[in-house]
């Protein structure tokens, strides 16, 4: 079978295998930072404010640049059979948070301490790396399983649940107290909404792509102005550190391990969307032995680099699909360009002073630039759906799946005389949704489903007049 070139969206200045001067290629990896800095530092932020890890925070945000910086050397440079050999930054997944979290909280119920909450979360985490590893050699045969309408479902459901932690924060944050909801802490929050919206709507398309990061800059900015700023926070650790593997040491559930694993099946199927979309825009081919070559390579190196950020105590590893954007946008799409980007994230893994100064973020302006980003995800998901022909069989599939998704979300008690071990597996809204999705998909005779015309009662829909 011939391999299908694809048409790159735009001009190209610089392909896959070209190798841009040292200047251009610093200025374009430079960009692609701005474009995904926020999202690979952002997770530990999240995790460690929620899950209550204080001083950890620093260390835990300098080693997610430090294994970005790894894993997109990985990724891009294809090391074997180990990578996609594109221009594809590696960067924490926001994918796994509800799961880490519903984790971490888990261990602190039973009186863990910081270090036993991450030792938990990263034992976790290094085992259920194996499963994307090992799905990576079967990712063309997994779409029978994994629909369409599932990763849609799971995605949407992904998103909703972490609006309340955004939102949390957007209000003062979980140790607020009195101060929840003050008006100075819901001010700089629309401040941050408001000013991603206006950045995400300039014409320059730079300004698009880090629109996030600005409307960071211009609520912290904002916030010190109001004297909303703890400065003194700034500089105490350390200025300098090595990675250490295994800081917290190493511990494992099964019980709170399934909600993990099944995020990595969900991820290596995002994964592979990603890289398709990357092999289109730098011109690649999108059928053929190559392509599968570089989906099975990256969606490998997306295990691995997981399993390389436990080890290394940061949180999953995976593509990131906004630097696709800043390829089309640059017309550099060589992935020597990712090299550079590598040098740059390893070296900023090495100064915890750096995730100092993210600490100094305060918690609403934070939740403003969250709240926006969890929104986003659920919106990825709704275009997932959209994409298909809902019918009654499908409809039914997402309003079961969603029902109790959100329901376990909404009522956490529902599920607290459960069995511990049935508990914590099915009060986790991403396990309890896309396992319906996968179930009602494979029981739910196709044969069975009607045309989008007709309605959840089975009734036929009235022709507009």
């Amino acid at each position: 079978m011939s391999e299908k070139q694809a048409a790159p969206l735009g001009s190209l200045i610089y392909g896959l295998d070209d190798t841009p001067p040292p200047g251009p290629a610093l200025l374009a990896a430079f960009q692609h930072i701005l474009a995904s800095i926020v999202g690979i530092v952002t997770p530990s932020l999240v995790i460690g404010g929620v899950l209550g890890l204080g001083s950890e925070v620093p260390y835990l945000i300098a080693m997610s640049l430090f294994v970005s910086g790894v894993a997109t050397f990985i990724q891009c440079r294809r090391i074997g059979p180990v990578g996609s050999g594109l221009l594809s930054l590696q960067g924490t997944s926001f994918a796994f948070l509800g799961a880490i979290l519903a984790a971490g909280f888990a261990v602190k119920g039973q009186g863990g301490t910081p270090e036993d909450i991450l030792a938990m979360i990263f034992g976790l985490c290094l085992v259920g790396c194996l499963v994307e590893i090992v799905l990576s050699q079967f990712i063309d045969k997994l779409g029978r399983v994994i629909t369409p309408t599932v990763t849609g479902i799971v995605i949407t459901i992904i998103g909703l649940s972490l609006v309340k932690v955004g939102f949390t924060d957007f209000a003062g944050g979980a140790t607020a107290g009195d101060s929840l909801g003050a008006p100075l802490n819901l001010l700089l929050g629309f401040i941050v909404v408001a000013t991603i919206l206006a950045f995400s709507f300039n014409a320059n398309p730079m300004i698009r792509i880090s629109a996030i990061m600005l409307g960071l800059v211009v609520g912290f900015v904002v916030a010190a102005i109001l004297g909303a700023v703890d400065f003194s926070r700034f500089g105490s650790g350390p200025i300098f550190a090595l990675p250490i593997p295994f800081r917290y040491g190493i511990d494992f559930d099964i019980a709170i391990f399934l909600p993990i694993a099944f995020i990595y099946l969900i991820t290596a199927i995002e994964t592979t969307g990603d890289l398709t979309a990357n092999s289109v825009i730098s011109g690649q081919p999108v059928k053929g032995p190559l392509y599968l070559s570089r989906i099975k390579g990256g969606v490998l190196a997306d295990g691995i680099n997981s399993g390389l950020a436990a080890i290394f105590n940061t949180f999953p590893n995976t593509t990131f699909s906004q630097n696709n954007g800043v390829i089309q946008m640059t017309g550099v799409a060589s992935r020597h360009v990712g090299l550079y980007v590598a040098v740059v994230l390893v070296v900023m893994g090495f100064l915890p002073i750096i995730g100092s100064v993210f600490l100094l973020i305060p918690k609403p302006v934070l939740g403003g630039a969250t709240l926006v980003l969890f929104g986003t995800i659920a919106v990825a998901g709704i275009r997932i759906l959209a994409t298909q022909e809902i019918d009654r069989r499908k409809a039914y599939i997402m309003a079961v799946s969603f029902g109790l998704g959100l329901g376990v979300t909404l009522v956490p008690d529902a599920t607290q005389q459960l069995p511990d071990f049935v508990r914590q597996v099915f009060a986790t809204p991403i396990t309890l949704s896309g396992l319906t999705a996968i179930i009602l998909s494979l029981i739910l005779p196709e044969e069975a489903s009607e045309t989008a015309a007709v309605d959840l009662a089975g009734e036929q829909a009235e022709p507009a007049e």
